[in-house]
């Protein structure tokens, strides 16, 4: 098992619309082979963290570059920096 974890720093309508636009980002997110879970976090500072998990690494890259695509494509009047990104594989689950 392989996670993602992708922090963007703001704005804080960020995660309000990914809330809004939830359908689609499960449309794609669970499109990509291996897809197991993906969960927001707004965090209190006012930016949000995704995580997204898949069976492989090949999986968890894919998710983060068509999750940029889709940033890009339908959120760009939000003006969202680049996520800072960190991947591995997963050792410890609960």
């Amino acid at each position: 098992m392989y996670a993602t974890v992708r922090s963007y720093s703001g704005p804080e309508r960020f995660a309000e619309e990914l809330v809004n636009r939830q359908d689609e980002v499960k449309g794609l997110l669970e499109g990509i082979s291996g897809f197991q879970a993906y969960y927001l976090v707004k965090t209190d500072q006012g930016g949000a963290v995704s995580v997204s998990v898949y069976d492989d690494q090949a999986g968890a890259e894919e998710s983060t570059r068509q999750a940029g695509e889709w940033v890009r494509a339908n959120l760009s009047d939000l003006n969202v920096s680049p996520p800072q990104v960190s991947s591995g594989e997963v050792v410890i689950r609960f």
